[in-house]
């Protein structure tokens, strides 16, 4: 059984009068893909930033790879990718420069930064514009940038907060090609959306959360056990088969 990376134990956040997240626990095992769905205003966001310690939750507590996150750097911290719902690149600069700038601010420099921009910018297929600014990209292009931007460390846990908002259809399944490359190679995924075919094709567990709270968090097989059957498919034969189709 695979080792558990990251641990979300009972945590909850409120601003002001409205609780956005209350007493959420979950796990995220190695090599695992986690899909985090719910409706908008679900508590996703606020979930996934408590664990990437951007925000300071009210009570609980989270452990990633042995070591609680919380206010200030530490190694935990460092472990994980964020790639954020809102787009995080500087327009004026090219590809290969924002990646080299991100790079940078992990302490990254020379040779290795060199190679781990090479690498990311391969993975996300974005090679041959490495040089071009992303203010010429497509909406679909400046996504796949930035969770490029997120794997220059080589963090151990990618959080991918709704990467497919607002992209076409076919640079929603480039996106998708890049996740299920990162999936291939062991790298475990928190996946947040709002829609369960995405969940569906990527996740290997998903946690169910509405109102702040955690309504399943089960594998896809176990919650399709738990579906009511309410409807069946009756098929007929227009005539009687052949025995040797029957046979075969």
């Amino acid at each position: 059984m695979a080792s558990v990376l990251l641990s979300v134990n009972q945590v909850s956040k409120s601003y002001g009068a409205r609780k956005a997240v209350d007493g959420v626990s979950f796990q995220v095992q190695q090599g695992q893909t986690v899909g985090l769905i719910g409706p908008n205003g679900a508590g996703k966001s606020t979930t996934v930033g408590m664990v990437c310690g951007l925000l300071r939750s009210d009570s609980g507590g989270i452990v990633m790879d042995g070591e609680a996150i919380g206010q200030g750097p530490s190694e935990a911290k460092r472990k994980i990718g964020f790639v954020p719902q809102d787009l995080a690149l500087y327009e004026d600069l090219s590809s290969l420069e924002n990646l080299k700038l991100f790079g940078a601010l992990y302490g990254l420099k020379g040779a290795l930064l060199k190679q781990r921009c090479e690498q990311a910018l391969a993975l996300v297929n974005l090679a041959d514009r490495a040089h071009d600014k992303p203010s010429t990209y497509s909406g679909g292009m400046k996504r796949r940038l930035n969770i490029a931007a997120a794997l220059l460390h080589d963090p151990q846990l990618l959080i991918l907060d709704e990467p497919t908002v607002g992209v076409d259809p076919q640079s929603r399944n480039a996106i998708f090609d890049t996740l299920e490359a990162l999936k291939a190679q062991g790298r475990s995924l928190i996946y947040t959306s709002h829609y369960m075919e995405e969940v569906e094709r990527l996740a290997d567990h998903i946690v169910i959360i509405d109102h702040g709270k955690v309504l399943a968090d089960e594998t896809p097989a176990a919650l399709y056990r738990r579906l009511p059957a309410q409807a069946a498919l009756r098929a007929e034969l227009s005539a009687a088969p052949s025995a040797a189709r029957v046979s075969a």
